[in-house]
């Protein structure tokens, strides 16, 4: 399972990402530090070389050298100094290796100087591999420089001198401070603690009071209920977006209502003459005219109750109740039994959601009559996904083309294209099943089975 290192909320999202945007700052900035002390420490190293061999070369009595004890030449009396060597030819070891940065910044004063620059010679190696350094150590003495050998690395720089000698100069190139490497670091961690720090305590206070707006509006999907509104905390931004949705919440409410006066309204004056219709048509002498009149009228009734039920669902004054949902769904299950329809309640696992009762029967009725009406029979079972409960009515039906899934659960929308009351309702019951597992925060799923038939779930947050 892959690990998701980015976080999913705006307060672990934008200290990330600062944290990331400092870290590579500070690590450019490092970058650019240490490549400027290394530009410094090349251009003391130039500058020393260039001083001993302009120096040497301007020297007298450096071509007139006279012999050593061990039979070498001996330098001049001002030239007797560790650093620079007259030799036949520039001095070189395996360990050797090439410097284009200090070989051109000293070839640059060279020509300045009216030195032979086209010959310059230069190299570094390791301080404690060159043999003049060996040998001054090995006899005791002083070599002339206060850095440490351990990491350092000597250049050498030769040039010729008039009478076919070289004369090589000598500059020690110490190793990086590891104390600059190391304030560094903790600079960038104070840096670091303080900032994340600061912009935590700020995200803090903005997020907080948007956590808190979030909720209220996952409860409003499902309550629709504005009592005890959250106050305007936070930024005046944040304060002005939750004072915004108080008032939302405040109309939405008040539209609900007026909704509900309406609905209740249309629903008195509509099944009051309903009712004096039922009675009236018992003096219709036509038996079969008489029974006609009377399923139409029981057909306005379903229609009628179907669609206040509709407008009333997530409208409950009553929270959910925990409910074990197999023992729901076997309640239903025994209705259809009692009516001899072949409706089945498979074994499952004991599953408990908080549902409105009422509501999820309904929900589950209405499933359970579209399987019977078209297929002749359903089987019901109830299972568990991760966090969610699922009510699932299948059947062996001709199902229901792929085209039309989507538009089966939009109201007044029949699978059986006539409009028979015998072969189909109103085409509210998908809706309405559709709208009550919205109401819990859930969704109403329907799919075609791979051995034919339909599969239609309820997908319930437990």
């Amino acid at each position: 399972m892959a690990v998701k290192l980015w976080p999913r909320s705006l307060l672990g999202q934008v200290l990330v990402a600062v944290a990331a945007a400092l870290l590579v700052a500070q690590a450019i900035s490092a970058a650019l530090l240490l490549r400027a002390g290394d530009e410094r420490r090349e251009q003391r190293v130039v500058s020393s070389l260039a001083a001993q061999l302009i120096a040497a070369q301007g020297a007298p009595g450096l071509t007139g050298l006279g012999p050593r004890r061990d039979g070498g030449d001996r330098p001049p009396r001002g030239m007797r100094r560790f650093r620079l060597q007259v030799s036949a030819a520039p001095p070189a070891i395996p360990a050797d290796r090439p410097e284009p940065r200090i070989t051109a910044a000293l070839r640059d004063i060279a020509a300045e100087q009216g030195l032979d620059a086209a010959r310059l010679r230069v190299a570094s190696r390791p301080a404690m591999s060159d043999p003049r350094v060996l040998e001054r150590l090995g006899r005791g003495r002083p070599v002339g420089f206060d850095s440490s050998f351990a990491d350092a690395r000597m250049v050498l720089a030769s040039l010729p001198l008039g009478d076919g000698r070289w004369v090589t100069a000598r500059a020690l190139v110490p190793a990086r401070e590891r104390g600059a490497l190391r304030a560094l670091v903790i600079q960038t961690a104070v840096l670091f603690g303080v900032l994340m720090l600061a912009i935590g305590l700020l995200l803090r206070r903005i997020t907080r009071p948007l956590a808190a707006l979030t909720r209220r509006v996952e409860q409003f999907a499902v309550r629709q209920d504005a009592s005890d509104p959250p106050a305007p905390q936070g930024p005046d931004d944040v304060r002005r977006l939750i004072a915004a949705h108080n008032a939302m919440e405040a109309r939405i409410v008040g539209m609900l209502d007026e909704k509900d006066v309406m609905l209740g309204a249309i629903g008195h004056d509509l099944k009051t003459p309903l009712a004096a219709l039922r009675v009236r048509i018992e003096s219709v002498e036509d038996d079969t005219e008489r029974a006609r009149m009377a399923d139409t009228i029981e057909d306005i009734t379903r229609t009628l109750d179907d669609i206040l039920s509709l407008a009333r669902v997530g409208r409950a004054t009553e929270p959910p109740e925990r409910t074990e949902l197999a023992a729901l769904a076997a309640s239903v299950v025994e209705e259809f039994e009692d009516m001899g329809d072949p409706v089945e309640l498979a074994e499952g696992p004991r599953v408990v959601a908080p549902v409105h009762v009422t509501w999820a029967k309904r929900a589950l009725r209405n499933l359970i009559s579209n399987a019977v009406r078209y297929a002749g029979g359903a089987t019901v079972e109830v299972s568990r996904e991760g966090g969610l409960a699922i009510l699932r009515v299948s059947d062996t039906g001709p199902g229901i083309p792929e085209s039309r899934i989507a538009a089966m659960t939009e109201p007044f929308t029949r699978g059986e294209a006539s409009r028979n009351r015998q072969t189909g309702g109103a085409g509210l019951g998908l809706t309405l099943a559709r709208a009550i597992a919205e109401a819990h925060g859930g969704r109403l799923v329907l799919a075609n089975r791979p051995g034919g038939g339909l599969s239609a779930e309820l997908r319930l947050p437990l």
